[in-house]
């Protein structure tokens, strides 16, 4: 639930940017600008508030730009132009069908970012507890 909020707020900041950007600077330089806001928001609340990390490293910095790097500068890229591709024939362009396809593109980053965060960036986030009693937390909190 609380990489859903901090998903949501993440959603906003980027959608809006990109939205506002897009027409001026391209998809790909517009993306670029809104994910990085987007990027430098999610990294600190996710870090400290998500994932509980007791601190921020330099570590934890270099995994997660990583991920966004393949996710949002990648991923998400390849799913706007590829669905524009598929249906502007179809639907025709305009801000509706670009904005579609960047909320589905951000369904899919969504995903892939939460299994990295969990797994690669703050992997130890969810045995902090157990290290300190020597027991498994019963808190069911990824």
């Amino acid at each position: 639930m609380r990489f859903a909020a901090v998903g949501v707020a993440n959603t906003l900041i980027d959608v809006v940017l990109f939205m506002l950007l897009h027409d001026r600077l391209g998809i790909l330089a517009a993306n670029c600008v809104s994910t990085i806001a987007g990027m430098t928001f999610s990294f600190v609340v996710n870090g400290l508030f998500t994932f509980r990390a007791d601190r921020l490293t330099l570590r934890h910095a270099a995994l997660f730009l990583a991920t966004n790097a393949v996710t949002l500068w990648m991923v998400q890229p390849l799913v706007i132009h590829g669905l524009l591709a598929l249906l502007e024939d179809v639907v025709g362009p305009d801000d509706l069908l670009v904005l579609g396809a960047k909320l589905v593109a951000i369904g899919v980053s969504f995903v892939l970012n939460f299994v990295a965060y969990r797994f690669v960036v703050w992997p130890a986030a969810g045995t902090r507890e157990a290290d300190r009693t020597g027991s498994v937390s019963s808190d069911p909190r990824p």
